[in-house]
Parts: structure tokens; C-alpha cells; sequence
């Protein structure tokens, strides 16, 4: 079959999801990347309510669209930022609470692990018409990967970086305190990739600018300090 080509909610997250899909279908998408955030994917709903997930799939396949995958740029921003007044506009409340930066990056590896679980119980939910359309992916074991190691579910998203506003070349930098990021990125973001494992889910890092990789070379170092974890995997769309 034809690589089907599904369309990120993101930039629409102020519509509601009824209607993105509409226009969706109509400009002949065949499915969507569910940003979760508006009212298009709730990963607390998600994690725990089968009814929600059926639900969303519902209101997919009325538009004849499927998914693949969910999004968490903006909690994955938090989760090795430096945590400013600027991340009070992107984060729902109950992550942001006091505006304590590490109370905000531990409350965004937290939410990371539950969309990990959501994501899981989404594709698990997913109708038969939507696992032929796309080549079996949802089916198989309660925490399997759909159509084996091939296509686990997947979130998608950003890490945030520690060293990013370092990126400018002074003060100068030494390796030092390159390595210092990669390292801490590896702490915060390895047990978020840990509980992606027990589920059978993976998570694309968009590299993007603002993250701890922005480019072929950061990529390869932030692989290095994931030591290739098998549920790590990098979009560079």
C-alpha cells in the first residue's frame, strides 16, 4: 500500500477535534498526528479510559482517517528546559503548578510516562477497519507493538535542553560542559524511555532548534547518552 500521510493537530489545537478532522479528510489527509493539548488528545483520559480512546477513534474513522501516533511537544519541552516564565504559556496547569523549575521538569517526565500509557491504550483501541488500513498496526499484545518490533505505538515530541542557550559561541564553552547537558538529558529522559519500554511504545524526538538535538551531530550525541535505547528514535521532518 501507499505510505499514508497523516497531518500534526498541533498548529490547529484551538479548533475542536470534530472539525479538524473534517477538514482533514477534506483536503484528503489520511490521518492525524493527535497533539495532545486543546481538545484533540487528553493523555490523562487516555491512560485510564477505554470509552476515550474508543471514542477518539470514533470521531476518526466518521472522517475515514487513522492515526499512528500522539504528540507531547510542549510537556517534553519542560522536561530538560530551563524552566522560565515563558513555559507557564505552553504547560497545563498541573504540570506548571508552582512554577518551581525542577518541580516543573519532574512533573513533566511524570506526564511523558503517562502518554506513554495512553498512547498504548489508544492503539490497543484501535477498530479493526483502522489495523487493515494500515498494515496491522494496534493489533497483537495488550502492551505489544501492533505489527510486532516493527511499529510499536509512538510519541512524538520534544526534550527541552539544559544547554541550548549556551549555543552561541561566548562566553566561550568547553566539551565539559557540553557533555554536562547530554548527561543530564540522559538522566530525565531514561526513565521516561524505561516506561515506553513496558508498554511497547516508542518516543520520536523532532529535532528541532531549543532541543538537545537540533542537528546530525547533536543527534548522534544524544543517541550516545541513551546508550541507542530501543525505544528512542529521532524525526527529522
Amino acid at each position: 500500500m501507499a505510505r499514508p500521510v497523516t497531518l500534526f493537530t498541533g498548529q490547529w489545537a484551538d479548533l475542536p477535534f470534530e472539525t479538524l478532522c473534517q477538514k482533514a479528510a477534506e483536503f484528503g489527509y489520511d490521518g492525524l498526528e493527535l497533539a495532545c493539548w486543546g481538545d484533540h488528545f487528553d493523555v490523562d483520559e487516555a491512560s485510564k479510559s477505554d470509552k476515550y480512546c474508543k471514542g477518539r477513534w470514533e470521531i476518526l474513522q466518521d472522517h475515514g482517517l487513522t492515526a499512528f501516533a500522539i504528540s507531547m511537544h510542549l510537556v517534553g519541552q519542560a522536561v530538560c528546559d530551563r524552566i522560565d516564565e515563558r513555559h507557564k504559556l505552553i504547560l497545563p496547569p498541573d504540570v506548571w503548578g508552582d512554577g518551581d523549575p525542577e518541580s516543573v521538569r519532574k512533573r513533566a517526565a511524570k506526564k511523558m510516562i503517562v502518554a506513554g500509557k495512553a498512547c498504548r491504550r489508544f492503539i490497543n483501541n484501535a477498530p479493526e477497519s483502522a489495523k487493515e488500513a494500515s498494515g496491522g498496526v494496534g493489533g497483537g499484545k495488550e502492551k505489544g507493538q501492533g505489527r510486532g518490533e516493527a511499529f510499536p505505538a509512538v510519541v512524538n515530541g520534544f526534550t527541552g535542553s539544559s544547554i541550548w542557550h549556551a549555543i552561541y559561541a561566548f562566553p566561550p564553552t568547553d566539551q565539559k560542559y557540553w557533555q554536562k547537558g547530554f548527561d543530564d538529558f540522559a538522566k530525565r529522559f531514561l526513565p521516561i524511555l524505561d516506561a515506553f519500554d513496558k508498554e511497547g511504545v516508542n518516543f520520536a524526538l523532532e529535532v528541532h532548534p531549543t532541543e538537545i538535538a537540533f542537528d546530525i551531530a547533536s543527534a548522534q550525541r544524544a543517541i550516545e547518552a541513551v546508550k541507542g535505547h530501543k525505544r528512542f528514535g529521532f524525526n527529522y521532518d
